[in-house]
């Protein structure tokens, strides 16, 4: 299984619901796991990245508020919809999905992709709240 590819696809369905909030996380992940740029061929990749778009769904305001904590300059509704996104993957996996993520892992994985998708400013941006958030934690 590719979990890079699999959190790319729910990068790109989180980042579309933040438009679209009544849109179908399934049929979103489904259409984005076709996409020729980055398919997810296998039932398993597409089952992941529909965990982790419903998943930080449905912990999106405790998420939210955590990310807002980080930073006195960079609450979430000014973040690049990429940055945004990111971090809140990251903060799901480390800290809410029923298999959690070492932070090690998920930091490193949020910083590659930021690295292909976000600005130039992306990775650290990411790597840095993430690590705040980590130290927040206890972890």
């Amino acid at each position: 299984m590719s979990r890079r590819d699999a959190r790319i696809t729910a990068l790109m369905g989180l980042f579309s619901l933040d438009y679209s909030e009544d849109g179908n996380p399934e049929q979103i992940v489904t259409a984005l796991s076709e996409e020729e740029e980055h398919p997810l061929r296998r039932k398993e990749d597409q089952a992941y990245a529909l965990l982790l778009v419903e998943g930080t769904r449905k912990h999106l305001a405790e998420i939210d508020q955590e990310l807002n904590g980080l930073s006195k300059e960079w609450e979430v509704p000014r973040m690049a919809g990429v940055d945004r996104n990111l971090l809140r993957l990251a903060d799901f996996e480390m800290f809410y999905s029923d298999e959690k993520i070492p932070p090690a892992v998920a930091i490193n994985e949020a910083v590659e992709i930021a690295k292909i998708f976000g600005g130039d400013e992306s990775p650290q941006f990411v790597n840095g709240l993430l690590g705040t958030l980590v130290k927040k934690h206890g972890v």
